[in-house]
């Protein structure tokens, strides 16, 4: 006899402002708690010094956690300049000083050398696998870890306030893979001082915004209620930027058991033609998500099938 899961079938994304002190894994536990999930996922890491945008997924919806991941992301973070840190932001030790503190239009003239494609170094204190082994335990440890440059891609850096000599803050528009921790640390070095994060918060990622969010304290309060279940968004909205079709009934049930589903009739050639080959399609029924599928030679092949 099969086990029976533990908690309640629960789908959805949920989009958490995360508090301050909080790792992302523990952010998921507590809304898994709350609204008894069976299974639940987050769509990229934020540190515990940082606040912001953490969207978790909830059953079904974890399985569209990659194309969350691969969305673009905006930040706001404040450089404070004078201090390196082992880790690139408040938590760490003190490793270098400097007393040079750039005025803003220096600031704002090596902002272009920060945009577009560009290699970066990620912090020694990051979740990278090296030697099968997360960077961060081995610095922890006291190893030396040393980090191959990664191509990243910046949209468009901001410098927006100057609270003090020693501070400077920056909103960011970004692809995934870019460290703000290491950003902070260029940014000061290329000026000819040094300096690390002291203050990070996520303002986007993808279409999941501050505007559709809800704090950890406030979903406490509601708890496991009608209330609680109102924030939580459909599966589909991480997939808003993948084209989407609506199937038959038999269509539908040709995808629920693994079956391609052959689009090449003439009564077909409208509902295709914006479709290129290769392309991701959402495969909906009644309003429901039904599989994400490929489009290939005609056909939609899928690639996950929903239980919803």
């Amino acid at each position: 006899m099969a086990r029976r899961k533990r908690g309640e079938k629960v789908d959805g994304w949920l989009i958490l402002d995360k508090p301050l002190g909080l790792t992302s894994t523990q952010a998921v536990g507590a809304v898994r708690r709350i609204f008894d999930a069976q299974k639940a996922g987050h769509g990229g890491t934020l540190d515990p010094l940082a606040t912001g945008i953490l969207p978790i997924a909830l059953g079904e919806a974890t399985k569209t956690v990659p194309y969350v991941m691969d969305g673009a992301k905006s930040y706001r973070f404040t450089l404070k300049f004078g201090e390196q840190r082992t880790t690139d932001d408040a938590e760490g030790e003190v490793c270098a000083s400097s007393e040079i503190r750039p005025e803003d239009a220096a600031i704002r003239a090596a902002l272009p050398a920060f945009t577009g494609l560009i290699q970066q170094v990620p912090p020694a204190f990051s979740a990278i696998k090296v030697d099968g082994e997360r960077a961060y335990d081995l610095a922890r440890d006291g190893e030396q870890v040393e980090l191959a440059p990664r191509q990243v891609r910046i949209d468009a850096i901001e410098l927006t306030d100057r609270p003090s000599r020693d501070e400077a803050v920056f909103e960011v528009r970004c692809g995934k893979g870019t460290y703000m921790r290491s950003l902070a640390r260029d940014i000061a070095q290329h000026l000819g001082s040094v300096g690390h994060v002291s203050a990070l918060r996520r303002l986007s990622v993808g279409g999941f915004t501050e505007a559709r969010a809800i704090s950890l304290e406030n979903l406490k309060s509601l708890g496991h209620s009608p209330a609680a279940f109102e924030h939580l968004l459909p599966v589909e909205t991480a997939l808003d930027d993948i084209p989407a079709l609506a199937l038959t009934n038999t269509e539908a049930s040709r995808l629920r058991s693994g079956q391609t589903v052959g689009l090449l009739q003439r009564q077909d050639r409208d509902r295709i033609r914006e479709f290129a080959p290769g392309c991701m399609v959402c495969a909906m029924s009644a309003g429901k998500l039904v599989a994400l599928t490929r489009f290939d030679a005609g056909e939609l092949v899928p690639v996950r099938v929903m239980n919803l």
